[in-house]
């Protein structure tokens, strides 16, 4: 599914308005008459509701939202109306509190100027926030920003109307202090790119998206950036087995991992990579792995490294259609010095992860060795350390986008939301998952699942993109199990082949 922008939901909005041939405030009051009845199902008419509106569209969106729950008899309504000189009155916004002013009975104010008395909010109270929506350009200043730190501190149960006022739709680069703290957002028809970072969960709270019927080829031909990851997208391009088949069909695999201490992730991986189709799997680690992972993998072969310790050589010994390596293997000097020679000779797509991405921060110019269109799986931490500190995950896909385009990899970024950001900057996100999955191994189970597509033939992109989402699925299946506590990256492991199997079938 496409995430917009600001911009490409204005222009929706407006080829709605064009081919089903109804006017802007038609298309306001149906998403305005959404809201309502997501608020009359769950709160009562007794409740009292604080309605703060301000000059734009997503000011009329709130007055509507007030004179629909008055004429369903929710009668302790309270609207408060900025009519700032310095902000021009939108003209959805104008008929919406002209429709309003002419309701007898309801408690309206106007604020044009001046002091402002806000009132008293309270435990129990919900405060409806339409100031400013995804339209907003700039953060908030001047008094509007006194108003959310007023509403922000109050115990009110606060819904935000599209966004949470202050919360530009994409980007969020510097202060947050001037941005409401809603409990629950209604999002109209998207939710927005600004939403799936985790510095500004704290502002969203829950989400819900309301479909309020935008025209759908209008969507289909607009172009996006940003695609919402879902099953049923994952379902067209999986692709069942013929029943005439051997395992030479569904590629040959190395996975290089495991180091002394650490060869729980190579079993973790190779375990995974088996449990996502591969037809051949060989572990290449140090000697002393080698009764470890026959024992725990005997699906896999293992390749000894001369090294008891630690790998110091990654010569291929057969023409392996995928090779994903890192996982606990270590950096020490000739580790990085393998994986060097490795990068400058192997020319085609690969799998870096773990140890590997640590071992290209030791040494920076080994980005420049890397294969087009190889897969990188960095957590935080590990992109950091290669790519510059960043403060927030809104920072971290900027860079990834602008190293995405300039070294020519597919960078998977690791978090609830996990982000896969193509070679031509386009970004993937990630629709499950959860806490749980925040677990030693888990990293290494979904290099295991992108090594084992790449090697069955899908695209850099495709596996990437796949294999997060088998990766979270499973995750998702084994919490429901072992809880969000119990679980360990294991779980995960043994829950892979019955997530292909519901997609494919």
């Amino acid at each position: 599914m496409k995430i917009f922008t600001t911009k490409e939901i204005k222009a929706i909005d407006a080829r709605t308005v064009e081919l089903e041939k109804i006017s802007q405030i038609d298309l306001m009051e149906r998403a305005a008459t959404s809201v309502a009845y997501e608020i009359m199902s769950r709160w009562r008419p007794d409740r009292r509701f604080v309605v703060f509106a301000g000059p734009g569209n997503n000011g009329g969106d709130a007055l509507a939202v007030a004179r629909l729950l008055w004429a369903e008899g929710y009668t302790r309504i309270e609207v408060f109306f900025f009519n700032v000189p310095s902000s021009r009155l939108s003209d959805c916004c104008r008929i919406n509190r002209d429709r309003l002013v002419a309701v007898n009975g309801i408690d309206y104010t106007e604020v044009v100027g001046g002091e402002f008395d806000p009132p008293a909010l309270s435990y129990g109270d919900v405060v409806i926030d339409g100031l400013f929506g995804s339209g907003l350009m700039e953060p908030l200043k001047g008094g509007f920003t006194s108003l959310v730190q007023y509403i922000n501190d109050s115990k009110a149960f606060v819904v935000s109307i599209d966004t949470p006022s202050g919360l530009l739709g994409e980007w969020n680069l510097g202060d947050r202090r001037n941005i409401v703290r809603a409990n629950l957002t209604f999002a109209f028809q998207f939710k927005r790119l600004s939403f799936f970072f985790a510095e500004n969960a704290e502002f969203v709270g829950e989400c819900k998206v309301l479909d309020i019927a935008l025209n759908q080829e209008a969507m289909r031909s607009t172009r996006s950036n940003f695609y919402l990851v879902e099953d049923y997208e994952v379902k067209n391009v999986l692709r069942s087995r013929p029943l005439h088949c051997n395992k030479y069909n569904f590629g040959n695999m190395l996975l290089v991992a495991g180091s002394y201490g650490m060869y729980g992730a190579a079993v973790l991986a190779a375990r995974a990579a088996m449990r996502s189709g591969v037809g051949l799997m060989t572990v290449h680690g140090a000697c002393s792995g080698h009764d470890i992972l026959q024992i725990s993998v005997p699906e896999a072969k293992y390749e000894s490294d001369h090294d008891d310790w630690i790998t110091t050589d990654i010569a291929l010994s057969h023409n392996y259609n995928a090779v994903a390596l890192g996982p606990g293997i270590g950096t020490d000097e000739k580790t990085i010095d393998a994986l060097e020679i490795f990068l400058k000779n192997y020319h085609k797509p690969c799998v870096l992860d773990a140890d590997a991405l640590n071992c290209i921060a030791k040494r920076p110019m080994l980005l420049d060795c890397i294969t087009a269109k190889s897969v990188i799986t960095p957590h935080a931490a590990e992109f950091d350390r290669i790519f510059g500190t960043h403060h927030s995950e809104e920072e971290r896909l900027r860079r990834a986008i602008e190293m995405a385009k300039k070294y020519q990899l597919v960078i998977v970024l690791k978090s609830h939301y996990t982000m896969t950001v193509n070679t031509d900057g386009r970004v993937y996100i990630n629709s499950n998952g959860n806490p749980g999955m925040a677990t030693a191994g888990s990293g290494d189970v979904l290099t295991g699942i992108i090594g084992a597509l790449l090697a069955q033939g899908y695209d850099s992109r495709t596996s990437a993109v796949l294999g997060v989402f088998i990766h979270g699925a499973a995750g998702d299946m084994a919490s429901v199990t072992h809880g969000t506590y119990g679980m360990v990256a294991g779980d995960i492991v043994d829950n892979i082949g019955q997530v292909i199997r519901n997609l494919i079938s």
